[in-house]
C-alpha cells in the first residue's frame, strides 16, 4: 500500500511542476453518490431523524465541528480526496457553498438513509438515487454558467465518481420490512438493486462520466446494530447477513464487468470494502484496534440517530482511534483510513 500512495504522491507532485509549482489534483473533480457512509452533510438540509450535524459527531474532524459526517473525523473518500491532491472536499450539494466557489472540485450528492431502491429513501425522507442524478444535471447547468461549456464538459469527464449502495437498502429497509423480506428472496432483492445500479451507471455515462467506483457492500453481520438485532443474543457476525452481502457483491462485480466490456471508454471499477472490514473485525488487535464488537457513541449497539448518539450519551469513548466503528453502523476515522488505503490498489487504474 505504501508503495502505491508514493506512486500517487509523485504524480501529485508531478503535475504541480507541470503546473508552475501550484499543485494540482489527479482529476479535476470529485462527486459522491450514495448513502450516509459517504454523506459530508445532506442530512443537515433534510427533515430527517437520521441525521449527523451534533456532538459528539466531528469531534475529531477540523475545527471539531459536526459537519453531518457520520463520523468523529474524515470519511473514507475525504482520505481518498487527500490522496488525489484535493485540499478542500467535495460539499454536501445542498449547502449553500455547493452552488459558489466549489463547484469545480465536484460535489457530494449522497444522503443519510438513502438507498437505490427508491423507497427505502422515502421511509427515512432522503434524497434517493433517481434525485441524486437530477441533482448532477442540475449541477451541471451551474458549472456551465461558472466554466463555461467546453471547461465544464472536460471536468465532468475527466472526473472521478464514487458510488456507495446498498447497505441501507438492507440494513434498514429490506432486513426489517415484512412486505420486502416475505415476499423477495434475497437474491430477487438483489437482482433488483443491481438492475438499477446498471441502470444509473448507464445515465451517469449518458452525462459524460467516465471514471466510475462502486464499493461493495461491508460485512453487514459485523455491524453493531445488525449483532443487536440479528444475533439472536450472540457476539459474533451475523453469518446469514454476510453471505448476503458476498452474493450481492458478486452479483455486482458481474455488473460491473459487463458495463466496461458494454462501454470500452468507461473505466469501471469495484471498492472492495467488504475485505478490510471483516479484516477489522476478525483480527483488530493486528491493525492496532481493540474494540470491534460496539462504536464509540453511548452504548454503541444501536445508536445512530440523535435520541442515541449524542453529547448526553452514556459511555461514549474518550478515543476513537482504536474503535473500528464510531456509531452502530459506522466505522471510525481510524478505520476509513485502513479501508481508503486498501481501495488505492483498484482506485490508482481510475486516475491514471
Amino acid at each position: 500500500m505504501e508503495v502505491i500512495r508514493c506512486l500517487l504522491l509523485l504524480a501529485v507532485l508531478f503535475l504541480a511542476g507541470a503546473h508552475g509549482g501550484e499543485a494540482q489534483p489527479l482529476v479535476p473533480g470529485l462527486f459522491t453518490f450514495g448513502d450516509s457512509s459517504v454523506d459530508v452533510g445532506n442530512n443537515d438540509y433534510l427533515h430527517t431523524l437520521i441525521k449527523a450535524d451534533f456532538p459528539p459527531y466531528g469531534r475529531d474532524f477540523q475545527g471539531r465541528v459536526a459537519t453531518g459526517r457520520f463520523c468523529n473525523g474524515k470519511l473514507a473518500t475525504d482520505i481518498t480526496a487527500d490522496t488525489l491532491g484535493f485540499t478542500s472536499y467535495p460539499p454536501a450539494y445542498l449547502s449553500p457553498e455547493a452552488s459558489g466557489q466549489n463547484l469545480l472540485i465536484g460535489a457530494n450528492f449522497a444522503s443519510a438513509g438513502s438507498g437505490y431502491y427508491d423507497h427505502t429513501a422515502l421511509m427515512y425522507h432522503a434524497i434517493s438515487f433517481t434525485q441524486q442524478l437530477e441533482y448532477f444535471k442540475e449541477y451541471q447547468s451551474k458549472l456551465a454558467a461558472v466554466a463555461g461549456s467546453s471547461q465544464a464538459k472536460s471536468i465532468v469527464t475527466g472526473s472521478l465518481y464514487i458510488i456507495s449502495f446498498g447497505a441501507s437498502d438492507f440494513v434498514q429497509n429490506y432486513y426489517i420490512n415484512p412486505l420486502l423480506f416475505k415476499t423477495q428472496t434475497v437474491d430477487q432483492f438483489s437482482d433488483r438493486l443491481v438492475s438499477i445500479f446498471r441502470n444509473s451507471v448507464t445515465q451517469l455515462y449518458g452525462m459524460g462520466a467516465r471514471r466510475v467506483a462502486v464499493t461493495t457492500l461491508p460485512p453487514l453481520g459485523c455491524l453493531p446494530a445488525a449483532i443487536t438485532l440479528f444475533g439472536h443474543g450472540s457476539s459474533g457476525c451475523v453469518s446469514k447477513l454476510n453471505s448476503d452481502s458476498q452474493r450481492f457483491n458478486s452479483k455486482m462485480s458481474a455488473a460491473v464487468d459487463s458495463l466496461s466490456k458494454q462501454y470500452h471508454d468507461l473505466k469501471i471499477a469495484v471498492f472492495d470494502i467488504y475485505t478490510p472490514l471483516y479484516s477489522l473485525v476478525t483480527s483488530p488487535e493486528s491493525q492496532g484496534f481493540t474494540e470491534a464488537k460496539r462504536g464509540c457513541c453511548g452504548t454503541g449497539k444501536v445508536e445512530f440517530t440523535v435520541f442515541l448518539c449524542n453529547p448526553k450519551s452514556v459511555g461514549t469513548c474518550s478515543n476513537a482511534t482504536t474503535y473500528v466503528f464510531w456509531d452502530a453502523v459506522h466505522p471510525s476515522e481510524a478505520a476509513n483510513q485502513v479501508i481508503a488505503d486498501s481501495l488505492l490498489t483498484e482506485g490508482i487504474n481510475l486516475v491514471t
